[in-house]
């Protein structure tokens, strides 16, 4: 799993001062307006709508929000590490601190499958998981994320 196909600096954030869910998307929103060129209202609406479906919490504080949209011409990422965990509905009832929104092309069946299923073993992995929390930059995070023994490790 490369992640540096998926990820930009720009869409890597570090201690994200958020209060609620309802809070994410928008801000999710504004960093795919930014750093991909989306429409924010677009991007925060398909990740909504994909929740209502049932929570993308998998887990030991860390969730996989995702959403398929069109005008995109691969995968992308965006990365959030979060100053305090927020309540996410996750299957293990634990508040989440860690986000990886994937966004996918209308057409990209098996590349979102792909992609999916790789972030999510890369973050249950335990301890890289607990670098992801322990990293103070957005820089340490990127770098993190990016880092081929990152990619090996899953």
């Amino acid at each position: 799993m490369n992640l540096t196909n998926l990820l930009y600096p720009a869409t890597v954030r570090g201690h994200v001062a958020l209060d609620a869910k309802k809070a994410l998307f928008p801000l999710v929103g504004d960093i795919a307006s930014q750093a991909l060129g989306l429409n924010a209202h677009e991007v925060s609406e398909a990740l909504l709508e994909r929740e209502r479906l049932g929570s993308t919490g998998f887990g030991r504080g860390i969730a996989l929000p995702h959403a398929k949209l069109p005008g995109l011409t691969g995968v992308r990422g965006i990365f959030l590490q979060l100053a305090r965990p927020i309540d996410f509905n996750a299957v293990d009832g634990l508040p989440v601190d860690l986000l990886f929104v994937l966004l996918s092309p209308l057409d990209a069946g098996a590349d979102h499958l792909k992609a999916l299923a790789g972030v999510s073993r890369m973050l249950r992995n335990e301890s890289f998981s607990d670098r992801l929390r322990g990293a103070k930059s957005d820089e340490a995070l990127y770098a993190l994320l990016s880092d081929s023994d990152a990619r090996d490790a899953a």
